[in-house]
């Protein structure tokens, strides 16, 4: 699962630079934000969940 998220995350910061880079994939600037938000909210979440202890 960490995995994912850190293929996510690096994918998304890609998007960004790429975005950034070029304002005709300003489309890909929004996605990568988004799968950004969705790798940090999955780090979180994976974060608190493995910190339980029952």
């Amino acid at each position: 699962m960490n995995t994912l998220l850190v293929i996510a995350g690096v994918i998304a910061i890609v998007l960004l630079l790429v975005g950034g880079i070029n304002q005709a994939l300003s489309f890909l600037l929004w996605v990568g934000l988004i799968l950004l938000v969705l790798a940090v909210l999955g780090w979180i979440l994976g974060r608190s969940r493995g910190s339980r202890v029952p």
